[in-house]
């Protein structure tokens, strides 16, 4: 570009999303007639996941009532208070209502805490694959320090991986479950990462800034058969580092309703809402109202849950099957079973193998030949930041029906037989 017509350099730097380009294909395919099972969205479809009649009730009853206009800038008291309680329920987290901070969505809160606690050219060290990091430290100039996750850890970092990269970094970045991974830390696992974290800080002891961690713990209340662990709960000394990220929606299929809440050290919380009062972050008003009532109403979140959960895992399990049942008819694929989050990893080996009178030779390759021959529309695990060439992908139920995923399988293994 001339340039007298250039935009910004940070503008024209960034890098574009994976997962745009190929929902981008995704509905050419759909709107051309062909049949398409859209496991890409890490949404869900109100026909298969409607929210919680509670949740709904209560956003019109607040829209009636005239809560329409500004809330404050921090969240409304009566959420952050319910927030501050929720926590302290569910989870163990003692903390006061300075210690929380409600915005648009988990996002603006990972933006925010990069913001505050990094500075440009500093390290941020995060596992991939995983969701949105490489964005972050982009848009805010930190040092990404990726960490390459396999099936042997079941894409989960460890401590011994980790302690070499934390000496000098300012940020951990964790999420579990995972996106887009479906995996859950144990408690060793989580407790070893934490006293990393801890002897780390213990080595700085105030002749430097600490390290501190982001836990991104958004599906939290979508697990099975494992307990959800958090740092706070394992080492309560890691207080004064974590910064907590969740909200309503993915617990609670409320993706497009926008309520976040951070919860950590109250001067960072303090200083993460000062800058983001300048973006205007904040959750619109009457979800806020919407979401004080569905939080302090543990009966209905306990039927909710029962039944999303039940509804989640059979399309993870049916997805699961099919896969296994293909892999045992000696195609090279492979899936596990998840332990949270509405995510199913599932392996396609065709790397090399000619389909379609070409050699697939990238991830990307296998994605568009699976989706063209069998309309199945996946993410892979390169457009999370894992090198390419894992075979490795990402399948999202939460958009999808029991009966799309039975009648894709007849298709993807039609679609498997003409690799060669």
């Amino acid at each position: 570009m001339n340039s007298g017509n250039r935009f910004s350099l940070l503008a024209e730097g960034l890098i574009g999303s994976p997962i745009l380009k190929i929902a981008a294909e995704v509905r050419a395919i759909a709107a051309s007639g062909e049949k398409v099972c859209n496991l890409t969205v890490g949404d869900f479809a109100p026909s298969e996941f409607p929210v919680p009649e509670l949740l709904s009730r209560e956003l019109a009853k607040a829209v009636q009532h005239g809560e329409t206009n500004y809330p404050p800038s921090a969240g409304m008291p009566g959420l952050r208070k319910a927030v501050a309680t929720f926590c302290d329920r569910r989870l163990g987290i003692k903390t006061e209502t300075d210690g929380i901070l409600i915005t648009a969505g988990a996002r603006p809160l990972i933006y925010g805490a990069y913001r505050v606690l990094v500075d440009p050219g500093e390290r941020v060290v995060f596992p991939v694959p995983s969701w949105n990091n490489v964005y972050y430290c982009q848009v805010t100039g930190a040092r990404s320090v990726p960490l390459a996750c396999d099936a042997s850890t079941s894409f989960l970092p460890t401590a011994s991986m980790l302690r070499s990269r934390l000496r000098d970094a300012r940020l951990l970045v964790l999420n579990s479950p995972v996106n887009p991974t479906g995996t859950v830390f144990t408690a060793e696992q989580l407790g070893e990462i934490c006293d990393a974290v801890l002897e780390e800080n213990e080595r700085r002891a105030g002749k430097e800034r600490p390290l501190y961690l982001v836990f991104d713990q958004v599906y939290w209340m979508l697990t099975f058969g494992v307990e959800h662990v958090h740092p706070i709960g394992l080492r309560p000394e890691m207080a004064r580092y974590t910064i907590y990220v969740d909200g309503i929606s993915k617990s609670f299929a409320a993706t497009g309703l926008r309520v976040g809440w951070g919860v950590g050290p109250t001067t960072i919380i303090s200083q993460m809402s000062d800058l983001l009062t300048h973006v205007g972050a904040w959750a619109p008003r009457p979800e806020q109202v919407a979401t004080t009532a569905l939080l302090g109403d543990d009966a209905a979140i306990d039927e909710y849950h029962g039944h999303m959960r039940g509804e989640v895992s059979r399309r993870l399990t049916a997805l699961h099957d099919g896969i296994a049942a293909l892999k045992r008819e000696g195609h090279p694929v492979d899936a596990t079973i998840p332990k949270g989050a509405i995510y199913l990893r599932a392996r396609f080996a065709l790397h090399g193998k000619s389909a379609d009178n070409r050699i697939l030779e990238t991830d990307d390759d296998v994605r568009s030949y699976l989706l063209k021959k069998a309309g199945f529309a996946v993410v892979p695990f390169s457009a999370f930041g894992q090198p390419d060439g894992s075979g490795w992908f990402r399948l999202s139920v939460g958009a999808v029906s029991l009966r799309d995923v039975e009648e894709l399988i007849p298709r993807l293994r039609s679609a498997l037989q003409d690799v060669n």
